[in-house]
């Protein structure tokens, strides 16, 4: 199971991939594409390098004190350790919220964060196997996974907004039919492609969490743990909400903070609870 979202993921993000490509042959801009790729991958480096302390400061998290918080560290000691990779740093966040996050570049430089009411609300099994998919995201280079896929959205996005202004600005101007062609072809690309760039973007996200659902399981031996874990946490995500959350780091935690039905369902950069759960019981060891 674990291999077969590590094959998504790369099918993913080669359709990603193919995605860009066509897009910019379609405009024809080779300087245009040039620019829009340069200014992604900048911005997405950075978010990519500091994406840690953003995070952590928007969440007004704070270093775990080894004293105060001893039987987290612990935990978060034996998972890294079973899973094979540097103890990452641990920080508590500041609310009833029942949740937690990972971050960093790379397992050297890892971050586990959990709140103070999912500390509260779980079992130590329980938050052993949370910590157990959350080193699991530091293991398998997720922010990373990530970054590139949000790059290569971005500059899909970028360029659709490119063909947008060509086709209100320059593809009308000739009196053929053809020019007319032309802009609604545009047109068509400037509102199509950006939704589907954010399908596989959010396609990759979810396919990583299984992962990480999957890797967690297998470090502490049992799925079981994080199976009631996702359960609970998904129960207190319904009452009680982040109090600082945004869609844009939503798909950080291991239950969406801001989680909706319906339509907004299909747009969740995480798996159904049900399906996650289900694999989860299902995993043999």
């Amino acid at each position: 199971m674990g291999f077969g979202n590590q094959v998504k993921t790369v099918l993913l993000l080669g359709l990603l991939t193919g995605l860009l490509l066509l897009v910019g042959r379609l405009i024809g801009g080779q300087a245009g594409l040039f620019i829009a790729l340069v200014f992604s991958v900048v911005m997405n480096f950075g978010a990519y390098w500091f994406s840690d302390r953003i995070v952590l400061a928007i969440y007004r998290a704070k270093l775990a004190d080894k004293k105060s918080y001893a039987h987290l560290h612990k935990m978060v000691e034996e998972v890294s350790a079973a899973a094979g990779i540097p103890k990452p740093r641990v920080y508590v966040i500041p609310t009833e919220a029942a949740n937690a996050f990972a971050t960093g570049r790379n397992p050297r430089n890892g971050v586990v964060a959990c709140t103070e009411g999912i500390m509260k609300l779980l079992s130590d099994k329980e938050l052993k196997g949370v910590i157990a998919h959350e080193i699991s995201h530091v293991k398998n280079r997720d922010i990373l996974v990530t970054t590139i896929a949000a790059t290569i959205a971005g500059v899909i996005s970028y360029l659709a907004h490119m063909a947008q202004f060509a086709a209100i600005f320059g593809g009308g101007n000739r009196d053929d039919n053809r020019g007319g062609g032309n802009a609604i072809a545009l047109l068509a690309l400037a509102i199509i492609t950006p939704i589907i760039a954010m399908i596989l973007q959010l396609a990759i996200s979810r396919s990583r969490e299984f992962l990480a659902d999957h890797s967690g399981a297998s470090t502490l031996g049992d799925g079981e743990p994080l199976a009631s874990a996702l359960e609970k946490l998904d129960r207190s995500a319904a009452h009680r909400k982040m109090p600082l959350g945004n869609e844009a780091t939503a798909s950080l935690f291991i239950v969406n903070p801001l989680r909706g039905g319906g339509l907004l369902s299909l747009l969740s950069t995480h798996p159904p609870l049900e399906a996650r759960v289900k694999r989860l019981r299902a995993m043999k060891f």
